[in-house]
């Protein structure tokens, strides 16, 4: 699913939850971006392990898109899912939700594709 499918639900499978803290906030106060993208590449990276069955990393990132600020004291919760595997790599799709308990809105926040790349305990590429 990308950000152009107007499905309200989240895609793939539930891998990660979290709670945006203070200390997590760029200057304006809301959840800084980069903190949000280290989330989404653990729980992508979590997702390739398992389909790989061993280590990976992470070799891009690509396709984010930001919908909306993320607010301190949201929960969110990262899904991912499979767009394709290669000989060694796997290229993902990561969403992110947000649950506010002020507000009680659920709903997507950023998405984004993510490249990891199995690898061997020498680090070095490795059939999936």
């Amino acid at each position: 699913m990308s950000m152009l499918d107007e499905d309200p639900t989240p895609g793939g499978t539930l891998i990660l939850r979290t709670l945006a803290m203070p200390a997590d906030t760029n200057p304006n106060g809301d959840v800084f971006a980069g903190w949000l993208m280290s989330q989404m590449d653990l729980a992508g990276g979590i997702y390739a392990q398992e389909k790989a069955r061993g280590r990976v990393t992470t070799v891009a990132v690509g396709s984010m898109v930001f919908l909306r600020p993320v607010p301190v004291g949201a929960t969110i919760s990262c899904y991912a899912e499979e767009v394709e595997v290669g000989r060694s790599s796997i290229r993902t799709l990561v969403e992110v939700w947000l649950s506010d308990p002020k507000s009680g809105l659920t709903e997507k926040v950023t998405e984004g594709e993510f490249v990891f790349v199995a690898i061997d305990d020498n680090g070095r590429t490795r059939p999936i």
